[in-house]
């Protein structure tokens, strides 16, 4: 750490493409901001490596909670991005191959000393689909295959079930599908590309009616409310990228076991920033890349999760020192 102030590296989508009334990332950047951190905006491209270190083309970012005109950047300068105390990764999904490239490259910043959250090799072992087979004590039933009989014979166990492709995101492709369903060939040729491609098949929650709820961790703890995504009208899907809309709720006695059946496992692995999505008693999804919801839950109760991520950051830069 460089005396008090902190300097703190983000890695995002272009800042002027963002919903700054919804932007998580931008909650996190006025946080720090608040505490004086110094900014240093940076997107993938501009990281590079060179005889094993990494170093970053950054601009100076100053931001401001005005829907107008919520940043303004300053000159480019070149850093080793071990120059910076913290760097949060929160280039949202795809994950791709490129995403993982940055990771290696973000890893490399770690071992300097660079404080990375989430962490590097986390974010690339802990699919958001796939990481809840960890805790099979808070999930519904749960496939992953690529092959279309199990499916069917998965369905013939559970009666209604959904399937979802392992790297999606905002509730893209994700397929609700009954026994008796005469499209369930073509679905499951599609989402499995022909049997190519793994994907989760999960039985069918009802209670995504009453909300998919987005739960948010700081460092394993829970926000003491999640975001019930509440599906529209006709909407298969409660997601907000899908036209659902937000509702803030208490976390229920299962909720707060689930985050408690989850969270040591988080801090073990580095992710101090993490959504799980719950419906009903169940974990279905732990997303780790670019969790959302924190304006939603500050706006709607009062909250400061980002003043509540950056002094989880404060905590973890005292350990180091």
């Amino acid at each position: 750490m460089n005396g008090t102030q902190i300097r703190l590296g983000v890695v995002m989508d272009p800042i002027q493409t963002i919903q700054p009334k919804k932007d998580s990332t931008l909650a996190m950047l006025l946080a720090a901001q608040e505490r004086g951190w110094q900014i240093h905006y940076m997107e993938q491209h501009d990281l590079w490596m060179m005889e094993g270190r990494v170093h970053a083309a950054t601009r100076p970012l100053a931001v401001r909670d005005d829907p107008g005109r919520w940043f303004e950047l300053g000159r480019p300068e070149e850093h080793l991005l071990a120059d910076m105390d913290v760097v949060l990764m929160r280039k949202d999904p795809p994950f791709d191959m490129e995403y993982i490239y940055s990771t290696y490259l973000l890893e490399l910043a770690a071992a300097e000393g660079c404080l990375v959250v989430n962490r590097p090799a986390s974010l690339r072992d802990a699919n958001e689909k796939l990481f809840t087979a960890w805790f099979p004590q808070c999930c519904p039933p749960s496939l992953v295959t690529r092959n279309q009989a199990r499916i069917r014979q998965f369905m013939a166990s559970q009666g209604e079930i959904v399937v979802k492709p392992l790297d999606g995101m905002g509730g893209a492709s994700v397929f609700r599908l009954a026994p008796g369903d005469t499209n369930v060939g073509v679905i499951l040729e599609t989402v499995t590309d022909h049997g190519r491609r793994c994907v989760m098949a999960q039985r069918f929650l009802p209670e995504y009616r009453q909300g998919d709820k987005r739960i948010l961790l700081v460092d394993g703890e829970p926000v003491p409310y999640a975001l019930a995504r509440i599906p529209a009208e006709g909407e298969g899907r409660a997601n907000l990228a899908a036209g659902g809309r937000g509702e803030g709720v208490p976390l229920t006695e299962r909720d707060r076991w689930i985050c408690a059946q989850v969270g040591p496992t988080l801090r073990e692995k580095g992710l101090i920033f993490v959504g799980l999505d719950v419906i009903g008693d169940y974990l279905t999804e732990i997303n780790v890349t670019s969790p959302t919801c924190i304006r939603e839950l500050d706006a709607q109760f009062g909250l400061d999760i980002g003043g509540q991520l950056m002094e989880a950051i404060s905590r973890h830069l005292r350990d180091k020192s």
